[in-house]
């Protein structure tokens, strides 16, 4: 099934925008969360174990990753996999303790159990929700 997905932090105004595609459509919100997770570690893990090849960035390379603000060659240092089932626990947890809102076509979701009718037109947003840090004295 193929959705849109928006990802915002509180105070900041940048939203990033991109299709996403899940293997099955999603009966409730926990299986929404279930499916994303899975499919960005499946992502994630193969990011980590390809091999770059290439040790020279093209001029068009260059540009393209000045405009984001970082020019690099792609190494990675860390090479450890990430272990899905810790992953979808983790966000399993930070939805329950609301580290992060789920609003699907504007309107919040806030049960994890909350039944889902979700069309290719669909707009799921993530927002991660920062909290302030600081001491008194």
């Amino acid at each position: 099934m193929e959705i849109t997905l928006h990802l915002k932090r509180l105070g900041k105004k940048k939203v990033k925008n991109f299709p996403f595609t899940l293997a099955e459509t999603p009966q409730n919100l926990e299986e929404l969360l279930i499916g994303c997770v899975k499919n960005q570690v499946e992502a994630f893990n193969k990011k980590r174990l390809e091999v770059n090849v290439i040790g020279f960035l093209s001029p068009s390379e260059i540009q393209n990753q000045a405009q984001s603000g970082k020019v690099d060659f792609g190494d990675l240092a860390n090479k450890d996999l990430a272990n899905e089932q810790e992953a979808i626990d983790n966000v399993l947890i930070a939805f329950k303790d609301g580290l992060f809102l789920v609003f699907i076509d504007g309107e919040e979701i806030t049960d994890l159990q909350t039944p889902l009718q979700l069309t290719s037109e669909s707009v799921i947003a993530f927002i991660r929700m920062t909290f302030l840090v600081g001491s008194y004295w």
